[in-house]
């Protein structure tokens, strides 16, 4: 039976999610006199035919922010790019609001690696943040897995993240035939610094300014700096005056995952045409790693850093996200976690107080 969107609400924000593929489509915060959304939406939505048979679900309606599990390829689970949590669908088990705050529960009709997978959203009044857990109960095996949120930077933006390890590229690029598409990074590659990054032709490409490179798609990888406390990313719209921001807890979703889609792939139902785009993704995956896996031992492995999921055959595992949007005027220096908000410092040497629950991510534990 289709299953028609869900729209949440609380005081200052309202999330639309279409339960057909878990997908938050929507994010839109009112706050300051102004409303602002800056999710992506693909081009091609509402169009007949414009994918082909045998294309993953989830890009006929590719918008917002979704789960994957596995994230990547999932031919394990006999699945789709992404998996079914990207490509099945979700039945709403309930939607209520107590004390200023609402929730929502979803379970996912399919398995996972043999796990029922559940997704529980919070909004809270005055928040403009969307507050995520992805709970696996049972299943076996490790797991590649990431929130996949996009943000649509028609005008470009600026990209801020919190310390990193090392930047690096998968061994292979996202459209290494120049048939079908172009990738613009070297693959592999690393570098310390991401404003410095190696690019296939011997230049260096600027991966905190969007876009760094026209009609390309990419991808590269962070690593979380050691004795980092809260992981976050942050894009500012300088031109539209919003910023979209993505909290984790470092310890257990140690990646942050960028793809650079700028009108580099030429094949259906792209056909040049999804551009200004970009994929914050939190999460996972070992697979995704090629310079540091040249290496052995690996060094994430010596430093004890997690490349995936660990399922519990007999209990619950979970991944905890938090994504916001809000209108924002300024760059952005450094974020960090305060009593019940983030303190975001601005290159202005001023600091901005933003309610938020941080102890959702469990910072501490």
């Amino acid at each position: 039976m289709r299953q028609e969107m869900v729209t949440l609400e609380a005081r200052g924000i309202a999330v639309t999610v279409n339960p057909r593929l878990g997908m938050i489509e929507e994010v839109k915060v009112s706050r300051d006199g102004r409303t602002v959304a800056p999710l992506h939406k693909a081009p091609w939505r509402n169009e007949a035919n414009a994918l082909p048979k045998d294309a993953a679900p989830h890009l006929a309606q590719l918008a917002g922010d979704f789960f994957c599990a596995p994230f990547g390829d999932a031919s394990a689970d006999n699945a789709p790019a992404h998996g079914w949590s990207a490509n099945s669908e979700w039945d709403l088990l309930g939607t209520k609001r107590v004390d200023g705050k609402t929730f929502a529960m979803f379970k996912l009709v399919r398995r996972v690696r043999g796990a029922e997978l559940t997704k529980m959203i919070r909004l809270e009044d005055d928040h403009p943040f969307v507050y995520q857990r992805h709970v696996f109960e049972g299943g076996e095996g490790t797991l590649a897995a990431a929130n996949h949120a996009m943000v649509a930077l028609p005008n470009g933006g600026h990209l801020r993240f919190s310390p990193k390890r090392w930047w690096e590229t998968p061994a292979t690029g996202l459209e290494p035939d120049p048939a079908r598409g172009r990738s613009h990074l070297r693959y592999p590659a690393q570098s310390d610094d991401p404003s410095r990054f190696p690019l296939a032709d011997g230049r260096e490409a600027d991966l905190t300014r969007y876009p760094f490179s026209e009609r390309h798609e990419d991808f590269a990888v962070g690593i979380e700096a050691e004795g980092s406390r809260l992981g976050w990313s942050s894009v500012w719209r300088e031109q539209e005056g919003d910023l979209f921001l993505s909290l984790r807890n470092p310890r257990q979703i140690p990646m942050t995952m960028l793809w650079f889609s700028n009108g580099g792939r030429d094949y259906a139902p792209w056909n040049s045409r999804h551009h200004g785009v970009l994929g914050v993704e939190e999460g996972l995956n070992r697979a995704l790693l090629g310079s540091s896996a040249l290496s052995d031992p690996h060094p994430l492995d010596t430093a004890g850093v997690p490349t995936g999921i660990e399922l519990d055959p007999t209990g619950m595992v979970e991944m905890r996200h938090v994504i916001g949007v809000l209108p924002w005027t300024w760059q952005v220096e450094a974020i960090e976690p305060g009593e019940g908000t983030v303190r975001i410092r601005t290159a202005d040497g001023e600091t901005r107080t933003v309610p938020c629950d941080v102890s959702f991510l469990g910072l501490d534990g």
